[in-house]
């Protein structure tokens, strides 16, 4: 099985690219690939930009890749309650490609987490109930809240519960393949 995984930040940084990472790391005797939205960089999309110049081929870099994948693993950032502009601008401009939605009908494990307490809850709700209409066959959902308290980064999930919870879920998305 192939595995695309990647969060919806491009921070250098991301908490959320160490939580893609954490999770990809249970699917280990398949094929991972964690992406870079750093890598799919394109202006912000606007209407006449696309009738101007098309649609960027790096839209259709990341739609390949999405195409290639058995499974998605994606953790959204929160940036005021929603989506990273990065990953917004990247899935605007996917989704002007014509006959396919964005997610491509792949399942999907669509996580978070924050700093906060909520955990990306917000983002979280919004791509569950946002997603199935771009072609996302959303599995399982699972947010971590407090990062910087239950995350490690060279143990990963330290609560013991949110880390049952995930393997859990995963087990369960295993169950599916």
């Amino acid at each position: 099985m192939k595995i695309i995984a990647f969060a919806g930040s491009n921070s250098d940084v991301s908490i959320n690219r160490q939580l893609v990472t954490f999770a990809s790391s249970f699917f280990e005797k398949h094929l991972i690939e964690i992406l870079d939205l750093n890598d799919y960089e394109m202006p912000i999309y606007k209407n006449e930009r696309e009738i101007e110049n098309g649609i960027p081929q790096l839209a259709h870099d990341f739609a390949a890749k999405i195409d290639s994948a058995d499974l998605l693993l994606l953790s959204l950032a929160e940036n005021n309650g929603a989506y990273s502009a990065a990953f917004k601008n990247i899935f605007d401009w996917v989704s002007r490609i014509r006959g396919r939605k964005v997610f491509g009908e792949k399942p999907m494990f669509l996580m978070a987490t924050s700093p906060g307490k909520r955990g990306g809850a917000s983002v979280l709700e919004i791509a569950s109930k946002r997603f199935p209409f771009d072609g996302a066959k959303v599995l399982e959902t699972f947010s971590l809240p407090s990062f910087n308290e239950n995350f490690d980064s060279g143990k990963g999930i330290v609560d013991d519960e949110k880390l049952k919870e995930i393997k859990e879920k995963i087990d369960q998305i295993k169950s599916n393949f």
